[in-house]
């Protein structure tokens, strides 16, 4: 299963045990949550300079293996001493109990946020496609493995179509958000499509005279990129169980209907973010019904 577009606005593009979520799942759903939301305040938010917040990731790292080691005598803390982030590692270590969850999709997203800090100390700009999907590979697809975990889908297929759907709604993610992440010195803009079309990152600046034929380009070929990836992936829909198969053909269209709002402007998202409104939901439940 992927996560959903726009259902929280701390960390986008991830399900807080929705109102479709079963109960039973609802408090693993919402300890992963927990995990990744905390993990990206570190990478994120505050002044920290790079280093610290490296170091602090490393920290969340360590965390994360500790609470997944059996209770004992092996891993038991020191007198007086204070585990760290309590209100994420304690929900996360009766989760992977109970439902037995791969350690290596928490490790994966950790390594993200660690990527994510990098990226913008060393101003680095990914090459091509293929690189920025190395980077969903970490940062989009480990939530949906998770999810599907916890609704017990496991096999190949399933597993590639939910990793296309997440890069999918990363990238979607990405070509919306082109100005709040430039505004940050980070940019997910693949170079060899910025030469493809002759364009720099001075033709994202919302003083970039107009038409910005070059920037336009940019955001056309990305979004119809992410779009195909999204109908690759669509298909998952119909193997997923229950309640969470329908939630997952919502989160499907609605990633679609962003980029028909991207396409509505012209693809300018660096002037103007599309957004979902509560006005659009009676349109995704009628596409939902119709997959």
């Amino acid at each position: 299963m992927a996560p959903l577009t726009q259902s929280v606005g701390h960390y986008e593009n991830f399900p807080v045990a929705s109102w479709l979520c079963p109960a039973r799942l609802r408090p693993a759903v919402q300890a992963i949550y927990h995990f990744a939301r905390t993990a990206d305040d570190l990478a994120d938010e505050g002044d920290a300079p790079a280093l610290l917040r490296l170091e602090q990731l490393a920290a969340y790292r360590q965390a994360l293996q500790r609470c997944a080691e059996p209770p004992g005598e092996s891993n038991a803390l020191p007198a007086g001493d204070v585990p760290a982030w309590p209100q994420v590692f304690g929900p996360l270590a009766t989760a992977l109990r109970q439902h037995r969850l791969p350690l290596e999709p928490l490790h994966d997203l950790i390594s993200a946020f660690e990527q994510d800090v990098r990226h913008t100390a060393s101003e680095h700009r990914y090459a091509d496609v293929d690189e920025l999907l190395a980077y969903t590979r970490l940062s989009a697809q480990p939530v949906g493995r998770l999810l599907l975990h916890l609704y017990g889908v496991h096999d190949a297929e399933a597993l590639h179509q939910s990793d296309q759907i997440c890069s999918a709604l990363q990238l979607i993610n990405f070509w919306q958000d082109i100005r709040t992440d430039l505004g940050r010195g980070r940019s997910y803009l693949p170079q060899d499509v910025m030469r493809r079309h002759a364009a720099t990152e001075a033709h994202f600046a919302p003083s970039a005279p107009a038409p910005n034929l070059p920037a336009r380009a940019v955001v056309a070929e990305l979004s119809a990129h992410a779009r195909g990836l999204m109908m690759q992936g669509a298909p998952l829909v119909r193997r997923v169980p229950g309640r969470a198969g329908w939630e997952l053909r919502v989160v499907v269209q609605g990633g679609l209907r962003i980029l028909d709002g991207i396409a509505a402007i012209d693809h300018c998202t660096w002037l103007t973010r599309p957004r979902l409104q509560k006005a659009d939901l009676p349109l995704l439940l009628w596409r939902a019904l119709w997959m």
